[in-house]
């Protein structure tokens, strides 16, 4: 694993506006990146990355399973007592998922370390499965990359699979998001066209207007019934909505599943540990009021059970705090993980970001930050597979 220095191309960012990529500035600082890439060989990727997100997937199924008949962890989970059921059975009923990412820490040189499961949130998806080829693409047209190179990246192709997968008879189909925030509408409207492309009728509604019926069943803004849903909406959030009350009864496929609510939850770090001490892959990790937690002792990671984008995220190293950007997530459970920085490339801390698209590893995407956390202005950079 390499990070190697590019010559941008000329005109990669009117090939970014034409394609609706419009998250790849941020108050005039760069998001997207090209000026550097990394560069794996095949065995980092299948060995390193793939196989150790294969096995992790399958030990957090195995984690839902024992959580959804169990109070105790549902409980540890902070999911609401009155959406336990709901949450539980749609388990049962084994409700499709569509998307994962792990973050791991890795460097080429060890087992990958996971920092936490993003089991709810399509972020960075896009550059990830369409910018990044793109970039390689026209860097092997160019000569600068040879004919060979490939790139851990089936996300597209995937995606649409498994829309197909889940709704073999194509039919209508609601997105949802903030309607006002670019990020999250770019990015809902990339998975629309994903399921355009397998057959199904996508209708965009503003989270904020989907209504309830007097049938108890979701409508929008026409009024038309949303039978399937997908949300760029927290369950954190949506479990403790005003409208969370009709959701067991209200006949509607959502996507992600209630049951990814036990997973994009950083107390299932501890929980894993727990049932899997010493795993190569996972860091040491324990709730914060356990008395075990004392074996970190002063360097470990802070963790709100419920964040993004590094936020309320603080770093303690022998005792020394490194700080705390507050995003409103700092009150409720914590967890501490042990301290593990992300590798440093020529000053650069990188996480990689690996995908499952339903059960199936799918590809990376990697961010950069001059600091050890990522936050919503890390930078994404391209990859590639050199042998």
């Amino acid at each position: 694993m390499e990070r190697l220095r590019f010559d941008p191309r000329p005109d990669w960012d009117a090939k970014a506006e034409a394609l609706g990529f419009t998250w790849r500035h941020d108050d005039g600082k760069p998001y997207w990146d090209e000026t550097a890439a990394y560069a794996f060989s095949l065995s980092e990727i299948e060995d390193g990355i793939e196989a150790p997100t294969a096995e992790l997937h399958s030990l957090c199924l195995d984690l839902v399973e024992e959580a959804v008949q169990s109070e105790r962890l549902m409980e540890q989970l902070d999911i609401p007592e009155a959406m336990r059921d709901y949450v539980a059975d749609s388990w049962k009923r084994n409700e499709p998922s569509l998307y994962g990412r792990f973050d791991f820490a890795y460097d080429g040189t060890g087992p990958a370390k996971l920092y936490e499961y993003n089991a709810d949130t399509p972020t960075s998806i896009y550059e990830t499965a369409v910018f990044q080829w793109l970039w390689l693409e026209d860097q092997i047209a160019a000569g600068v990359l040879p004919a060979d190179a490939d790139q851990f990246n089936s996300l597209h192709e995937k995606l649409v699979d498994r829309f197909r997968a889940i709704f073999p008879g194509g039919g209508f189909m609601h997105f949802s998001s903030d309607a006002d925030f670019v990020e999250d509408r770019q990015t809902v409207r990339f998975l629309e066209d994903l399921a355009r492309q397998a057959g199904l009728d996508p209708q965009f509604v503003a989270i904020d207007q989907i209504g309830l019926n007097e049938e108890g069943r979701f409508v929008d803004h026409e009024n038309w019934i949303i039978g399937a849903l997908f949300k760029l909406y927290p369950w954190e959030q949506m479990l403790r909505d005003d409208y969370a009350a009709p959701l067991p009864t209200a006949d509607v496929t959502v996507l992600e599943p209630a049951w990814k609510s036990l997973l994009s939850n950083k107390g299932i770090l501890p929980l894993l540990w727990a049932r899997h001490a010493g795993h190569p892959n996972l860091l040491e990790s324990y709730f914060e009021d356990d008395p075990r937690a004392a074996n970190l002792g002063d360097s470990y990671a802070r963790k709100p059970l419920f964040s993004r984008e590094g936020a309320n995220v603080e770093l303690v190293d022998r005792g020394v705090s490194g700080g705390v950007d507050d995003g409103g997530y700092g009150e409720g459970r914590h967890i501490l993980q042990a301290l593990r920085p992300p590798p440093v490339f020529d000053g650069q801390h990188v996480i990689v970001g690996s995908w499952l698209i339903g059960d199936e590893p799918a590809g990376v995407g990697l961010r950069e930050d001059t600091g050890r956390i990522t936050r919503n202005t890390s930078r994404f950079l391209p990859h590639f597979i050199r042998d």
